[in-house]
């Protein structure tokens, strides 16, 4: 990598760490920003996966107040993000790179669209506590624990918008508040991007420079994210997520 490129990379991994912790779609700002170093397409994946993991164990930190009285809800759900994490990981590398180059456009363009329903989702959500009031669920059931596991193994595979799709599975099926839903969803997020990347450690190719760079950007991004993230203009995140997203797809289309 060029200077000007080692830059570029760190200041992705401190967007994402902030992005990942309020929103949940950091991957697409470093993932295409290592596509444009010329880095292979699996390799940014994993490489991403690794330097992540600061961010999201930061940013659940961060959430800790939010975290309290959840612990046997966090630890049921941790059993199905670390299971769908592993798969997820397991398939990104037993399928062909061919195969990872036509599924993520996909994958990103579902998460772009996430990104922008994201507003309405969280609208239907709140309606339907309004008329839900007192039917609290503690834990959601086997939906939501079969939702979630499922969301894990798409997040173990690429990560990008798995934090919206937990707070979309969780806020239909939990009458809890969002920012608690939140603390919830950066936990999963920690174990699903932990799992699969010391699947990966061992047994993919990476590239160490990114990781660091990531992972030193993720973990200064992730706090910040924490603390000044309920300040930040959700329209101005999605503009920015949907418009490198798009690049992210472009990128990937050319190669």
């Amino acid at each position: 990598m060029t200077p000007w490129e080692m830059l570029a990379v760190f200041a992705a991994g401190v967007s994402a760490g902030a992005i990942n912790t309020v929103v949940g779609s950091g991957s697409l700002i470093t993932f295409p920003v290592l596509l444009a170093t010329g880095m292979p397409a699996v390799t940014a994946a994993v490489s991403n996966a690794l330097g992540v993991i600061p961010g999201s164990i930061s940013g659940a930190i961060g959430y800790r107040a939010e975290l309290s009285g959840q612990s046997r809800r966090i630890l049921k759900m941790s059993v199905g993000a670390l299971l769908g994490g592993l798969t997820g990981a397991t398939l990104l590398l037993a399928l062909p790179a061919t195969a990872f180059e036509k599924i993520v456009p996909a994958l990103v363009g579902l998460a772009l669209v996430l990104v922008i329903l994201q507003p309405r989702i969280s609208k239907s959500v709140r309606r339907r506590r309004e008329r839900t009031s007192g039917s609290a669920r503690p834990d959601g059931g086997p939906l939501l624990l079969t939702g979630l596991t499922l969301a894990s193994v798409y997040g173990g595979y690429f990560p990008a918008a798995q934090g919206i799709i937990y707070m979309s599975l969780m806020g239909v099926l939990l009458d809890e508040t969002l920012q608690r839903l939140n603390a919830v969803k950066n936990v999963l997020v920690a174990v699903v991007n932990t799992v699969a990347a010391l699947f990966f450690l061992f047994s993919a190719d990476f590239d160490w420079m990114a990781v660091v760079l990531i992972a030193a950007g993720s973990a200064f991004g992730g706090p910040v994210g924490a603390k000044v993230g309920r300040r930040l203009s959700p329209a101005m995140l999605r503009i920015l997520i949907v418009a490198v997203g798009t690049v992210a797809i472009v990128q990937l289309l050319r190669h």
